[in-house]
């Protein structure tokens, strides 16, 4: 699966283009096993459209820009990253305002969000 999947994250706005995760989610995740320390924010680009087949946004807002943004000749599918797999309607919330217990919960929802992500992949095969 690893020679056609390709995973990225990139966010609608430029405000932290370079910058790194949030210490907190690097903490976050890093209980988790996960590593952080690398991944570095970029914009969505028109490229992604064409280089992705499927792009997920974590809010409506967010979603709303990706279409707007999106090539006429665009073969990407776009949809909201929970309502997709149906683990809730609403977004994924932000949790940079709140406590730590904010970051658990997000990472949550993201990793029962992933486990959808690969049945789907799995299924496409």
């Amino acid at each position: 699966m690893d020679d056609r999947v390709t995973v990225d994250s990139a966010g609608t706005g430029n405000w932290h283009v370079g910058k790194g995760p949030d210490s907190r989610a690097c903490t976050a995740a890093a209980r988790r096993g996960y590593d952080l320390t690398a991944l570095r924010a970029r914009q969505v680009s028109v490229d992604d459209f064409q280089r992705f087949d499927l792009i997920l946004a974590m809010d409506q807002d967010n979603l709303d820009r990706l279409h707007a943004m999106r090539p006429a000749a665009c073969n990407a599918e776009l949809d909201l990253f929970l309502r997709r797999y149906g683990l809730s309607k609403d977004a994924v919330p932000d949790p940079y305002y709140g406590g730590e217990d904010g970051f658990e919960q997000v990472l949550d929802l993201i990793e029962d969000g992933a486990a959808q992500l690969l049945n789907e992949i799995r299924g496409r095969q």
